[in-house]
């Protein structure tokens, strides 16, 4: 834990005493530490997306990769039962969650560790995937879920033969990589994580970090000066506010630890969320245990900074929050190829 984090929070005990700082001030404590806004224009926040997402390198982003991507992220024949699809758990009318405590999968069951599902949602900019950070980018992550017995309980070779027997996809997939492509289970996770780099929502704060001094009230910025001083962008910090491998419980326990028993990676980090919509996603924590997001706020001061927050300041942070809220990118939902006589029927065992 960082030093001085008890004078940090004495200092932000007195901040209704004292002025807020200037915009230009306020801007420089952002990046001063370690948060970064979002690019002002479209066009460099989707350079920003492809940079950031490792595998672009060996595939990079057209718009037949994005549709076909947005296809298969519909589709629930990637699961056993026609039921699950990514978008299932990862519901992008939904802040890119599923809006209940624990991911629940095929025949209904819930995740062994009661995982709560994190929003896909400018997850191209985090540094790993999966709370225990085993995923290295987007197209290893659509992988998993796909492969998992109580998720999508399907298999390459199934995943493989269901999108095989669909002429329409085969022609897409070779519209999209060549006329000799294969249409691998690799190759479309890799082309769901083609559509999962165009999810990026920017937001009030970042445009009040690009400019706009109205962009934020006033309670926002004094919760971003709180956010600051207590200590919070030690962790959620960088342009997604968070997406890193960070040590928990450093201070206190978290009171719901026993809730699934998820003890992170082997060092015992856990991968901290975006804060980016993080007011659309509730509950919150990895198991989902707390649902309003100030009480949130409260426990992770104490869990992480050992501070207690009182009702104002952590109303205030709540409000800075809320300017994380993006703009979501248009999505029409896509009509699916039709399934033929030879694509495998759906299985409940």
């Amino acid at each position: 834990m960082k030093t001085g984090y008890l004078l940090a929070f004495s200092i932000a005990s007195s901040l209704s005493l004292q002025a807020i700082p200037t915009d230009n001030e306020l801007r420089k404590m952002v990046l001063d530490n370690g948060i970064e806004a979002f690019p002002k224009s479209q066009k460099e926040l989707a350079a920003l997306a492809e940079k950031s997402a490792p595998e672009s390198k060996n595939n990079k982003s057209t718009p037949a990769k994005i549709e076909l991507g947005k296809k298969l992220y519909f589709d629930p024949r990637l699961s056993a039962s026609n039921l699950i699809s990514c978008n299932t758990c990862h519901n992008l009318a939904l802040g890119g969650v599923d809006l209940v405590p624990v991911a629940i999968g095929h025949k209904w069951a819930a995740n062994h560790e009661h995982l709560n599902s994190p929003t896909v949602y400018n997850s191209v900019f985090n540094e790993v995937q999966f709370y225990d950070g085993r995923a290295a980018h987007l197209s290893e992550q659509a992988q998993g879920p796909m492969e998992n017995q109580i998720e999508m309980a399907s298999s390459r070779a199934e995943v493989e033969r269901r999108i095989n027997s669909i002429p329409a996809y085969v022609a897409e997939f070779k519209k999209s990589y060549g006329a000799d492509t294969k249409v691998s289970f690799e190759l479309i996770a890799d082309t769901i994580g083609v559509f999962e780099r165009t999810l990026v929502t920017p937001s009030p704060f970042d445009d009040y970090m690009n400019g706009s001094n109205s962009a934020l009230d006033s309670k926002q910025k004094e919760g971003l000066v709180l956010f600051i001083e207590t200590g919070c962008a030690t962790c959620h910090g960088g342009v997604n506010l968070g997406g890193s491998m960070q040590p928990f419980n450093i201070a206190r326990e978290y009171k719901y630890t026993s809730l699934g028993g998820f003890k992170g990676d082997k060092d015992g980090r856990v991968k901290t969320p975006t804060l980016r919509n993080i007011a659309q996603t509730p509950p919150y924590f990895h198991n989902g245990a707390i649902w309003k997001l100030t009480d949130a706020v409260k426990e992770m001061a104490s869990v992480q900074l050992g501070i207690e927050l009182d009702d104002v300041q952590a109303d205030k942070i709540t409000a800075f929050l809320h300017s994380l809220t993006g703009r979501k990118p248009k999505i029409e939902y896509p009509q699916l190829p039709d399934s033929t006589d030879e694509t495998p029927t759906p299985t409940f065992d």
